[in-house]
């Protein structure tokens, strides 16, 4: 009897082995020619916000610079200039898409000192940056004058970041964009063509109506030529969508500043989002998300903002607690990217004690879903 007890149990063991889902073989070979991990160096004072990567070339913002690596980390281009905020970056074919900030709260004016711009800067402007990778061959290049980089103005955010709620400034607090990728529909699976921004939030723990994140839907398909525009820092311009295609509301709860790192990953069709913990105590404040990209948007009220809106749905994985599911983990904020069959680039960043400077290791990880530990070193 208990031999035939082994033997069952073996075969459910066996079983449920040959059900686990691995990576497809084209994801091993793939695995096998990627870097496990790349340095950025040192390079300057602000933070590096985000990564994207091609096969060949590693794409990372730190913020006012896009720099661009080869696989063996040696720095093959960047793209200077830049008086906004470059966060989020995502790729579609040659171009890098990235989120760009103008504004004038102490994000922008910090970004404005570290830069040594003097003066009060009101100007406020939110834009998705859109480079065109084959023109950054060298170091120093100009991103209003050397023809790499177009921009396409994002109407609604600035209407929800200008207008006021419940006696708060900042609709649904509002501080502006970050993250930032290419998915395909919610709850319909297919191509991944549809560009999603999220809303930065303000994580102000006095006001109730900063709990979801905010995600809008567009159809970017041919906006280098039909919306994109260079960009003066002078004079900024207003070419782009009159309306996102969709918005939507995720509860997370409290987040300090939203979702930093946006990022679908076709593997498990789900998208991953890494923000900075929040501080109001009736939530987990967790720093990871995982959106269920098979559930379709079903409208609903929001609780704390006072309307509906289309809800999307956190998939029924990780750590659970207040109706919410999520991670904690210290790495994907800065730097979040998916390159297939489980794997993704995280950055890991850190600042120099002695001058000050910013750098990172970007490492590649493989996504284990593991309560305490989701992600760990490929190697």
């Amino acid at each position: 009897m208990k031999m035939f007890r082994n033997m069952i149990m073996a075969m459910g063991l066996a079983a449920a082995m040959l059900f686990q889902p691995s990576a497809p073989a084209s994801a091993k070979i793939q695995r096998d020619n990627l870097p496990s991990s790349i340095e950025t160096g040192l390079q300057g004072q602000n933070h590096i916000q985000g990564v994207a990567f091609d096969g060949k070339y590693f794409y990372v913002s730190f913020t006012t610079r896009l720099m661009k690596y080869d696989i063996d980390g040696r720095v093959v281009g960047s793209v200077e200039g830049l008086t906004g905020h470059l966060g989020c970056l995502t790729r579609k074919g040659r171009f890098v898409f990235g989120s760009l900030e103008y504004k004038d709260d102490e994000i922008g004016k910090g970004i404005r000192r570290r830069l040594g711009i003097s003066g009060d800067d009101d100007r406020t402007g939110f834009y998705i940056a859109i480079f065109d990778t084959r023109k950054i061959t060298r170091v120093g290049m100009d991103a209003e004058k050397d023809g790499i980089m177009k921009a396409v103005w994002l109407k609604e955010p600035l209407d929800d970041y200008s207008a006021k709620a419940g006696g708060h400034d900042h609709r649904y607090a509002c501080s502006g964009i970050d993250g930032v990728t290419f998915g395909p529909s919610f709850g319909e699976g297919g191509k991944a063509e549809y560009l999603y921004v999220a809303y930065g939030i303000y994580g102000d723990t006095t006001r109730c109506d900063n709990d979801y994140q905010v995600i809008l839907k567009y159809d970017a398909k041919d906006w280098w030529k039909r919306l994109a525009m260079p960009l003066s820092q002078a004079n900024l311009h207003k070419s782009g969508p009159k309306a996102p295609l969709a918005k939507y509301f995720l509860l997370t709860g409290n987040t300090t500043y939203g979702i930093q790192n946006l990022a679908y990953d076709k593997t498990s069709g789900n998208f991953y989002a890494a923000v900075y913990k929040g501080k109001k105590e009736k939530w987990p404040n967790y720093s990871l998300f995982m959106i269920d990209g098979a559930k379709a948007p079903v409208l609903s009220h929001l609780e704390g903002v006072g309307e509906k809106g289309q809800t999307l749905s956190l998939a029924d994985a990780g750590l659970s607690s207040e109706g919410i599911r999520g991670w904690n983990f210290k790495w994907g904020s800065t730097g979040l990217c998916p390159v297939g069959g489980g794997y993704f680039y995280l950055s890991e960043n850190r600042k120099d004690k002695a001058t000050g400077e910013q750098a990172s290791t970007i490492r590649l990880y493989r996504w284990t879903g593991d309560l305490e530990t989701p992600f760990v070193p490929a190697n």
